[in-house]
């Protein structure tokens, strides 16, 4: 019996520490199964897997678990993949570990394996056969980064119009895709650069044979000048088609730090400038120029057309004008004649084409030369620089020499020294005149004296008066004067007058 106790006890002893291990063991299991699962996705969960050409840096797990953050994986199939890393602005690129936890630096690499880009604001990195697993990328990479696997950037872009004119401006609208998926992240658009280039055919039948590859637009998303919105994918080119006419190939180009992708599309055939400029001298009455505008109306709608432009005077002042009234028949603007010189008009046209197509023209600008207005014909009083009448070299009657139109008529050049003889007679008279008169005063003063002094002496006056005096005592002789207040002045004293 006590045998049998015994037994039981180490029975029950051995089926709790084999229990105990199974446990343990288990415990293993799970935390391996949970640290493979922050490594890598599960393969049973295929089809939650993102497909589209952003990857999140680790999902919510991995990222709570510091050593696992900025973690990617990199399938077994892939030949060669492109990262782009987005991180603060200014700081040190990002230092890549591969799954086997050896490191790659920029500046350290083997460049035929490796090819590293690094920016203010981004690292770039293209990797040939990269190690299937999982990689970390550690750095100071934004928390909202995402590594970028490129795989094939595309840009999809507006089709150009079938009539294109020069000088014409334009607006078109582009997205970029990545393995056929659309790229909004507002980041990239410091990593690209999209442009349209216009090389020529060179067919000898057009005007552009021989002429070199012309850049045509770039496209922005910063929201400036034809873009309606920053950052919201959407990319805005401007073209202004200042080339010249003939075929050309449109080349739609995707320009990276690493690589370049092009796409050629079919050749187009640009159009001469449809918009002529013409000038008549005088064409709105004296003392107005008219220009006359019109358009090549197999290819615009005359009736469509709007113009808005500004003339440069010979002396540099600056006339806008607009011409908005429509009709079939050529637009025409009258211009002040009031300077002789080179006249320079410039204008924008407003239209649509025969196909319905609205367009902005920038026309090439217009000159003409033309006289001023007619200014009256001045006698010029020198002859060969020099004044006869002055210098003393011609008589003060014209010389027969003389131009016809300074030779005055004989009667009137004696009618002229009629009147100078006439002048000096009256001059002489009035002088003569006055000094007759003067004369004729010092004889009459003289007469007056003599006679005054021939006259006989009055009586003197009695001693005595009479006490009484009468009215006619009391009157006295009237002071002297005019002019005989004049005369008395010379008379002389008697020897019985004293003062």
């Amino acid at each position: 019996m006590r045998v049998w106790f015994y037994w039981v006890i180490l029975l029950s002893l051995f089926i709790h520490l084999t229990a105990g291990a199974q446990s343990l063991e288990d415990e293993r299991d799970a935390a391996r199964q949970l640290a493979d699962s922050a490594v890598q996705n599960p393969q049973s969960n295929n089809q939650n897997v993102d497909t589209s050409p952003l990857t999140d840096l680790g999902d919510s797990y991995t990222n709570s678990i510091k050593l696992l953050q900025n973690r990617f994986r990199v399938d077994y199939n892939v030949e060669e993949i492109t990262m782009v890393f987005f991180r603060e602005y200014g700081s040190a690129p990002v230092v890549l570990v591969r799954p086997d936890g050896s490191k790659l630096f920029q500046g350290r690499v083997d460049e035929e394996k490796v090819e590293w880009f690094d920016a203010d604001t981004f690292d770039m990195i293209t990797i040939k056969n990269p190690v299937p697993g999982p990689w970390q990328a550690v750095g100071q990479v934004l928390p909202e980064s995402r590594v970028m696997v490129i795989s094939n950037i595309e840009l999809h872009a507006d089709p150009l119009p079938n009539v294109l004119f020069a000088g014409e401006i334009l607006k078109s609208t582009a997205y970029l895709t990545n393995n056929g998926e659309p790229i909004d992240n507002k980041q990239f658009r410091d990593v690209v650069e999209l442009d349209i280039e216009f090389k020529s055919t060179n067919n000898p039948n057009f005007g552009n044979f021989g002429t070199g590859d012309q850049n045509i637009a770039t496209f922005q998303d910063d929201g400036r000048g034809m873009d309606e919105r920053p950052a919201d994918g959407v990319f805005t080119g401007q073209f202004n088609l200042k080339i010249p006419a003939g075929e050309w190939k449109p080349v739609f180009r995707v320009i990276t730090p690493m690589y370049t992708r092009e796409q050629e599309s079919q050749p187009i055939v640009l159009h001469n400038n449809p918009v002529s400029i013409d000038a008549e001298m005088n064409g709105g009455g004296d003392g107005y120029h008219k220009i006359i505008i019109d358009v090549d109306r197999e290819l615009v709608d005359i009736e469509s057309l709007l113009v808005d432009g500004k003339v440069k005077f010979p002396n540099a002042d600056m006339q806008n004008f607009s011409l908005t009234e429509g009709g079939s028949e050529p637009r025409e603007h009258l211009i002040v004649a009031y300077e002789k010189g080179i006249f320079r008009v410039k204008i924008t046209a407003y239209g649509t084409t025969v196909n319905g197509r609205d367009f902005i023209l920038d026309v090439p600008e217009f000159s003409f030369v033309a006289e001023g207005p007619q200014e009256p014909e001045v006698e010029d009083p020198l002859i060969n620089g020099k004044d006869p009448i002055v210098d003393g070299s011609a008589p003060l009657v014209a010389s027969p020499e003389t131009t016809p139109a300074s030779v005055m008529p004989d009667d009137q050049s004696s009618q002229d020294e009629m009147d100078d003889g006439t002048l000096t007679m009256l001059l002489i008279a009035v002088n003569g005149s006055i000094v007759l008169i003067g004369m004729l005063a010092a004889v009459v003063i003289i007469f007056m004296r003599k006679k005054r002094s021939t006259s006989p002496k009055s009586s003197p006056t009695p001693t005595k008066q009479a006490s009484t005096t009468t009215d006619a005592d009391l009157s006295m002789d009237e002071a002297p004067k005019g002019f005989k207040k004049l005369l008395g002045m010379f008379k002389k004293r008697g020897k019985s007058e004293k003062p």
